[in-house]
């Protein structure tokens, strides 16, 4: 028993370096090497550059991820949906709440535009490695933008295959990385071991002190060295807190012995450009090739991560209703969290191989990444602040409050980015942002344009009709949203029309707040020939509706759903008009079978 425990500790451990360290771990690509771009590799610069670099990923990887966000879950589930969850039932209804609504959307906003700029970014810095070979220095950055391109095209053209008979490759593929990492980092701190005082935050402190506002703004690029942090705390649904929490430590102690052996090579190297790069082939120059690949590897397999957890995050906010609904194609039998979004697929690569163009150089690319990166951490420090202080941790509440002002320190000095490309995170951010607040709004609006009836109200003319005994043979079931309450089209079908059947079905799905978990439930008699069949699904659950029909004993003839004709003047609600004819209507979602569908069209002014 003993033997297998340790065989799926050290399983998940690997799995979770595979799936979850992929964009911190190929952060030493490219981060010391934008810090240095445009700041003198002095002795004292670079002992203070590698000390925020290690202070940086204390506080705010370790600290605020490790420690405080993975203790806040919902069956195991992180994220900020899931803050958004725990604190929707600690709030009254009330501004604050409404607060937390907003912030909470603007986080998913930004953690979706991160998923453009990271594979952008890791690709790219990947192969740009490439002009180190001896014969290639003279290589165009417009083929090295090309080869990039070409990596991103097939990634993206394997996501419908699912990652999950891929991700086994991943975890050992990743150790060999870290490994790498670890090797050339000790070389170099054996040539040169003073380096290893930086480890003192006296370092770091002093060379804020020294630079002023020129410090300061170092800290926007220092940043790059903790991007990826949030995918601890996002991802810990799939693979659990165990695991994730004990590879975090080995690829703490990878990076710092990487960005140390970087700052000795630096000492001894001063006119250095790719750092990391370069320090590889100055210690095994034979090797360089075989390391180039494995770096290119390595960004692929971060980048996989990252869309992986886009996929995560949209398929969360399609079942708690803060995005339309898309098409989705689960992929694993066995993992409910291996899915594939299309739509969404295509759009993120669309976008990649734009921002590649538009950026041209990973260095330049660097000016967009960091302004998602801390905003999404500032707004988890908030909500962490406002939980632990309302629950029996209150001990943790400074902590998170340490957290919360580090983090705000960092997105006041990305702010400077904003006019050298750091708007373009902010533009990837507003689509995702704009659509949550357009399709909340327009389905609250929806509803009360509809003017639904009181299942009572309803009740009188349906048995009143019933009764005339005219009544079609077999079974009709109609979608409602809560069976007590009859939205238009059933009352247009049954009272106006009256197709009224001889056993008729309210079906209704609830989403609960928890990740998992599905319980269903049919009432029977609420009238005479009228039951109501009621499913209770997590946020994250797949709901195979027809098996839970049949083994129910409801075997339907003719399925009856809603289509809303929306007529108006008002630009917001046309935009919302259009969403709702472009994206799959709930039973397409549903994968229903077309055969037995009727959609009822209602008019709607909006």
């Amino acid at each position: 028993m003993q033997q297998h425990d340790a065989e799926s500790f050290w399983g998940g451990v690997i799995k979770s370096m595979g799936l979850v360290f992929g964009d911190i771990g190929t952060s030493p690509i490219y981060t010391l090497t934008v810090i240095f771009a445009i700041t003198k590799p002095t002795p004292d610069n670079i002992f203070g550059i590698v000390s925020l670099i290690f202070w940086t990923l204390v506080i705010l990887v370790h600290l605020e991820y490790s420690i405080l966000a993975m203790s806040l879950s919902r069956k195991g589930e992180g994220g900020t949906i899931v803050l958004k969850e725990i604190l929707t039932r600690m709030l009254q209804p009330g501004k604050g709440l409404a607060l937390i609504g907003i912030l909470s959307f603007l986080g998913v906003a930004l953690l979706l535009g991160d998923g453009v700029i990271t594979p952008a970014i890791s690709i790219l810095s990947a192969v740009e490695g490439m002009v180190l070979i001896p014969g290639l220095e003279a290589t165009k950055q417009g083929v090295l933008i090309l080869i990039a391109a070409i990596i991103a095209v097939g990634l993206f053209i394997f996501q419908d295959k699912g990652t999950d008979k891929v991700a086994k490759a991943f975890g050992p593929i990743m150790i060999l990385w870290f490994g790498a990492l670890t090797v050339s980092g000790l070389i170099a701190i054996a040539s040169h071991p003073g380096i290893l005082k930086a480890l003192s935050p006296h370092y770091a402190i002093n060379f804020l002190m020294h630079h002023g506002l020129a410090g300061f703004f170092v800290l926007s690029e220092v940043i790059l060295c903790a991007t990826g942090g949030e995918a601890l705390y996002a991802d810990m649904g799939h693979l659990g807190r165990k695991p994730i929490r004990h590879a975090w430590y080995f690829v703490f102690v990878a990076l710092v012995i990487n960005y140390l052996g970087q700052g000795a090579y630096l000492l001894n190297n001063p006119e250095a450009k790719n750092i990391l790069f370069s320090m590889v082939k100055w210690q095994a120059p034979l090797l360089y090739i075989p390391f180039l690949i494995l770096t290119i590897t390595a960004t692929v397999i971060a980048s996989q991560a990252l869309i992986s957890g886009v996929f995560s995050i949209v398929y969360q906010g399609i079942t708690t209703r803060i995005l339309p609904l898309l098409k989705v194609d689960y992929t694993s039998t066995h993992l409910k969290s291996q899915i594939y979004i299309g739509s969404v697929n295509w759009l993120l690569l669309g976008l990649v191989i734009m921002i590649m163009l538009v950026f041209q150089k990973s260095e330049h690319l660097a000016a967009a990444y960091g302004l998602a990166v801390t905003g999404t951490m500032t707004i988890t420090g908030i909500m962490m602040v406002t939980i632990f202080s309302r629950t029996q941790k209150k001990w943790k509440v400074p902590l998170a409050l340490f957290v919360t002002l580090m983090d705000l320190v960092f997105l006041v000095s990305n702010l400077y980015k904003l006019p050298h490309g750091g708007y373009w995170s902010l533009i990837l951010a507003s689509v995702p942002l704009i659509t949550i607040l357009v399709w909340t709004k327009g389905q609250r609006a929806l509803y009360l344009a509809l003017r639904p009836l009181e299942l009572d109200t309803f009740q009188l003319a349906y048995e009143q009709i019933y009764s005339k005994g005219r009544n079609i043979p077999g079974t009709g079931l109609f979608f409602v949203k809560e069976y007590n309450v009859v939205p238009p089209y059933v009352v247009h079908c049954i009272i106006r029309s009256n197709i009224i059947y001889e056993r008729n079905v309210f079906i209704s799905i609830v989403r609960t707040d928890e990740p998992y978990g599905l319980q269903s439930e049919l009432k029977t008699g609420i009238a005479q020939g009228l039951d109501a069949f009621e499913i209770h699904a997590g946020y994250m659950e797949h709901i195979a509706i027809e098996e839970l029909l049949h083994q129910n004993g409801v075997q339907e003839k003719v399925i009856f759903y809603g289509i809303e004709d929306i007529a108006t003047n008002n630009l917001i609600w046309r935009f919302f008009s259009v969403i709702k004819r472009l994206t799959p209507n709930f039973v397409q979602f549903n994968k229903l079978p077309a055969a037995k569908l009727q959609g009822v069209v209602t008019r709607v002014e909006m």
